[in-house]
């Protein structure tokens, strides 16, 4: 018998589930806070359900998270997890702790399609999109082992994950349904009750995408701009050949109508002599001028095969102040969880077939 993996249920889909076995809606709420909210996976332990829903869920359905190959602890504290998917194919997850937040770097793809130049994660090819319960099942995870270190050291904790942030492996509006019921679990307070303001979708800027995340479930957004003009951010962010800066800025003027916060972030890889020039930065201005929006400086962290350097920090200071002195708030990111190579663009995984980024590509999965 097929079993069905509830953790690939929002509530809307559980409600139907609910109601096709039987059952009457109420019971996708229990199933919700159980499954999501106290980590339970054995339907037994779920006392306020029947005992014979209980025992009618164990023949025909599952709570199944992806299997953990690895589990690493940088000296900074932040926690990366290998993940298997199957077939032998991983992903990665990264929890960076700091002193009022903890966010969860969640990732959408095995791999990534869009072959941005100075991603590691790019460079590893693309096999397939993530199921929710492959993307959720992330969270799961992460909250669920928190939770169990914090019990073993005997200590009280209310929410370590306050922050998601969907900029693991993979471009999360090119899986954009799974991604969007991901979210919908991420918000519901029966579930993980996170804030839209505290969920950040990143995108590398698939337009038509942008624009339905608008209308069916604005969260926070990150664009990864990295280039003040097209003919740089071609080379950089090949996607911008379709989708130049200019319809870009546009749609992220739409999406502002919607969101839950009054600014896009716009992240920007800094690259030694490749795009942080003062040039680039008064170019960059220009650009985003009519774009309420913040900044957000990323060091470059190198990986196997790459020819870029990051930018000295010097030249970082400089392209920060031209920016902040024009009006826009920008910060450089920190770089943490270097070493177990956590940081940004170093997540790889493991993609096996990377043959299939230009066969997803072409069958429409980038709209």
């Amino acid at each position: 018998m097929v079993t069905t993996n509830l953790l690939d249920f929002d509530s809307k889909a559980l409600i139907n589930f609910c109601t096709e076995i039987g059952e009457k809606p109420f019971r996708a709420k229990q199933l919700l806070r159980w499954i999501h909210q106290f980590g339970i996976v054995d339907f037994v332990d779920m006392s306020d359900l029947t005992k014979g829903l209980r025992e009618k869920l164990s023949t025909i359905a599952v709570i199944e998270s992806p299997e953990i190959i690895k589990d690493h602890t940088s000296i900074d504290g932040t926690r990366k997890w290998l993940l298997s998917v199957g077939e032998g194919n991983g992903i990665e997850t990264v929890f960076i702790p700091e002193t009022n937040r903890g966010t969860l770097c969640v990732s959408s793809q095995v791999g990534c399609a869009l072959a941005c130049t100075f991603c590691s994660t790019g460079m590893q090819g693309f096999n397939r999109n993530l199921t929710v319960a492959e993307i959720i099942g992330q969270l799961w995870i992460a909250n669920s082992m928190l939770k169990a270190d914090a019990i073993e050291c005997g200590t009280q904790m209310n929410r370590a994950i306050t922050n998601v942030v969907m900029m693991g492996m993979g471009e999360p509006l090119a899986n954009f349904e799974n991604v969007v019921t991901a979210l919908n679990l991420m918000l519901d307070d029966n579930a993980y009750g996170l804030s839209r303001r505290k969920v950040t979708v990143s995108t590398s800027g698939l337009v038509p995408a942008i624009d339905r995340l608008r209308e069916r479930c604005p969260v926070a957004l990150a664009v990864s701009l990295h280039a003040p003009n097209d003919t740089l951010r071609d080379q950089l962010v090949p996607i911008n050949k379709k989708y130049p800066i200019s319809e870009l800025m546009a749609a992220c003027q739409r999406y502002l109508q919607s969101a839950p916060r009054d600014f896009i972030t716009f992240e920007y890889v800094m690259l030694n002599g490749v795009n942080d020039s003062m040039a680039h930065a008064r170019e960059l201005i220009k650009v985003v001028q009519d774009t309420p929006c913040k900044f957000n400086l990323i060091p470059f962290n190198s990986f196997s095969g790459s020819d870029f350097k990051r930018s000295p920090p010097e030249t970082v200071r400089i392209f920060q102040d031209i920016l902040m002195q024009a009006g826009f708030i920008t910060t450089v990111r920190k770089t943490r969880g270097d070493e177990i190579a956590a940081a940004c663009g170093q997540l790889a995984g493991q993609v096996k077939d990377k043959t299939r980024r230009v066969t997803h590509a072409m069958m429409g999965a980038i709209k």
